[in-house]
């Protein structure tokens, strides 16, 4: 999918919140994208972050004062795609919500017809209050989203809800308003990541895989809509938001809950690199190092396998991880397990697969009885799961 900021007109509504100086790097990330981005300030504003800093961020007039420019509030609704309030005071949530215009952010609010997102940042007292709840139910009731505040240490000292979302999470709730919800009728269930297998209770076997493919495929499909069930093993990145997100440690414990929750999905994406083999035995206590002359290994349950012998499995996409394109074992994996589509990547080559930010795969499926290799070049790992999914979509409904 192309890039859904591109060209698009944010309205920023910065008010009178110390978080209001991390706003610098969330316009970067929107500039990034190629928005276009329209900064309105209340003048408490101006007491945390300057007009000027801001404007030349934005590359666009910070607009303050209600009568500095004739029915700006009008022109600034009537050409704007989205309006994010970051960092939303108390102040600002409660009037909003009591249709209060008395300053240019709150009457370009009430004038605004597209989506709105709030951002809140306050003292945790004042967010827990009773009045300030009521109204974010009942603007989250017409539509209004709201990302966090999250749990943390506050600028008072204290600690509880009230620190603004983390500025990549509004970000993506920016992108995921703006992007098409092409898969909303999907249930998609993705595995990401290592697991490991104990050969006692502090040494195990495990491989280099750092769960960013999968990651970026939960991303997007929630992104554009499908409801998403990430199933992940033990990783050092934060998970992205989805509707269900599992962890497990162990081959068998990935398998247990791929199917539990299998029945219900009708995309089953298996970007996990889970261990292949572990110890035949397990030591309850630490081995003496000394004492190892080997460690007997057995075979771990194949998760896609099991999948493969369900009656109504979904539409099921395996991964392999090849050191060269072996694109024969590849095509024998997708026969043998019954996928409907394989990702093949090369792991030796630099820049790209395990670990690494980036990727270049060759996606694999069988039209007509014949084979279909179609190779997508170096890129993000997230472009790389947009293609996935997008290329999941076709052969999914082409079927």
């Amino acid at each position: 999918m192309e890039n859904s900021l591109k060209n698009k007109k944010i309205i920023i509504g910065i008010t009178g919140s110390i978080a209001a100086y991390k706003i610098y790097e969330l316009i970067k990330l929107l500039k990034d994208a190629e928005a276009e981005v329209l900064p309105v300030m209340t003048k408490n504003a101006c007491y945390f972050v300057t007009p000027l800093s801001v404007e030349i961020s934005c590359g666009n007039k910070v607009l303050i004062d209600m009568f500095e420019e004739s029915l700006a509030h009008i022109e600034l609704a009537k050409k704007a795609d989205i309006f994010l309030v970051a960092p939303a005071t108390a102040n600002i949530i409660n009037k909003y919500a009591s249709g209060i215009a008395d300053d240019l952010l709150t009457t370009t609010l009430l004038a605004f017809k597209g989506p709105v997102i709030m951002a809140p940042a306050m003292n945790w007292r004042m967010y827990q209050s009773p009045q300030l709840q009521r109204n974010i139910d009942y603007l989250k009731s017409i539509g209004v989203k709201f990302v966090g505040p999250e749990q943390g240490l506050l600028a008072c000292g204290e600690e509880g809800p009230g620190r603004l979302a983390s500025i990549n999470k509004i970000f993506e709730t920016v992108l995921s308003t703006l992007t098409e919800k092409d898969l909303e009728k999907e249930n998609i269930i993705i595995t990401a990541g290592p697991t490991r297998q104990y050969i006692d209770p502090i040494r195990f076997i495990t491989n280099r895989s750092s769960g960013k493919m999968g990651y970026a495929l939960a991303k997007i499909a929630k992104r554009r809509g499908a409801y998403v069930t990430l199933i992940s093993g033990p990783t050092a990145i934060e998970p992205p938001e989805v509707d269900k997100f599992i962890r497990v440690e162990t081959t068998s414990e990935m398998l247990n809950q791929v199917m539990e929750n299998i029945n219900e999905a009708t995309v089953f994406l298996m970007a996990a690199a889970p261990v292949d083999f572990e110890p035949k035995d397990f030591s309850k206590t630490k081995i003496e190092k000394k004492s190892i002359k080997s460690i007997p290994l057995k075979l771990c349950p194949d998760i896609l396998k099991e999948v493969s012998k369900l009656k109504n499995k979904p539409f099921t996409v395996g991964f392999a991880a090849e050191t060269g394109l072996n694109t024969e074992r590849a095509k024998i994996k997708l026969e043998e397990k019954s996928l409907d589509m394989i990702i093949l990547n090369d792991i030796m080559q630099k820049d790209r697969g395990m670990e690494a930010d980036t990727n270049e795969v060759l996606i694999i499926y069988k039209r007509f009885n014949k084979f279909i290799e179609e190779k997508i070049p170096l890129q993000p790992k997230e472009k790389i799961a947009s293609i996935i999914l997008s290329k999941v979509k076709e052969i999914k409904l082409g079927k």
